[in-house]
């Protein structure tokens, strides 16, 4: 439990330079849920939608390209070096 707490908390900070979108392409649908249990928060609703660090994710910029977010974070449309940031 204690690495699920860590791994939480990690993404607490990392959704605050990058924003809600770049956490989904970076995360599981399963494991923000698991994440926002952990934490009682709802990321969308803590997080701004891109944060200032957004850019920086090529996983999100090639998500934006698609012409449905929530598709390409389902995995209809895969996304190369989604966890790569510049």
């Amino acid at each position: 439990m204690l690495d699920e707490l860590e791994a939480a908390l990690g993404m607490l900070r990392i959704g605050h330079h990058f924003g809600w979108r770049t956490l989904y392409i970076l995360h599981s649908k399963r494991t923000i849920r698991k994440y926002e249990e952990i934490l009682s928060i709802k990321i969308r609703d803590l997080f701004d939608e891109e944060g200032p660090s957004a850019q920086r994710s090529v996983g999100l910029a090639l998500a934006k390209k698609a012409t449905n977010f929530w598709k390409a974070v389902s995995g209809e449309y895969k996304i190369e070096n989604r966890r790569e940031v510049k």
